[in-house]
């Protein structure tokens, strides 16, 4: 009985067929990155030119070439040359320097300038206090010239501070060695309580 199950399995292995399904085969594509290339806009076309009908005539005009010149005879009176001014008469406007090898120094100090301050009756009983800053030009003589208020606290003050940057004298800027005109501007306190009444 053993002997003829196994006949019967092999009988059984022989009708059956071994199929292998076949694999699929994948292919990967290797896909190229294009770019856009951008094209400047075409030229634009060009106008046609059209024929504007004319009407108008072009007459000739007679322009006589034939004038006669004499040298002898004299041109229109020239007005005279302007007159010639003296060296001395002219000046050039100098240079006026804002920063300079050695500033400008007030002659006395503070000390002098306060001396010649009075606080304007006006300001004392409106009870104002504060900065006047004046700026001007000091010459090469150490002379004071066109002060001007650059920023004020009214009541009279700002005038008082101009009238007391008038009266002082200051040694005057030096440049390469000489004196020159120099802008400068000072602060001018007014306060309070330095004043006795």
């Amino acid at each position: 009985m053993i002997s003829a199950f196994k006949l019967d399995l092999n009988i059984e292995q022989e009708k059956e067929e071994l199929v292998i399904d076949r694999q699929e085969e994948v292919y990967v594509e290797e896909i190229v990155q294009t770019k856009q290339e951008i094209k400047a806009p075409p030229p634009p076309r060009p106008m046609v030119p059209v024929e504007v009908p004319n009407d108008e005539i072009i007459q000739d005009d007679f322009i006589d070439l034939d004038a006669e010149l004499d040298l002898d005879e004299s041109f229109m009176e020239l007005p005279p040359p302007p007159p010639q001014m003296d060296d001395e008469v002219v000046e050039e406007e100098e240079e006026i320097f804002v920063v300079v090898e050695q500033m400008p120094e007030l002659i006395g100090g503070l000390a002098a300038l306060n001396k010649h301050i009075t606080y304007p009756e006006m300001a004392r009983r409106a009870q104002i206090e504060g900065r006047v800053i004046v700026e001007f030009i000091i010459d090469k003589d150490g002379k004071v010239r066109d002060p001007k208020v650059i920023r004020g606290i009214g009541g009279g003050c700002d005038e008082e501070a101009i009238k007391a940057v008038q009266k002082v004298t200051f040694k005057p800027g030096m440049q390469r060695g000489k004196p020159v005109l120099v802008r400068y501007s000072m602060p001018i306190n007014f306060t309070l309580q330095d004043q006795n009444s």
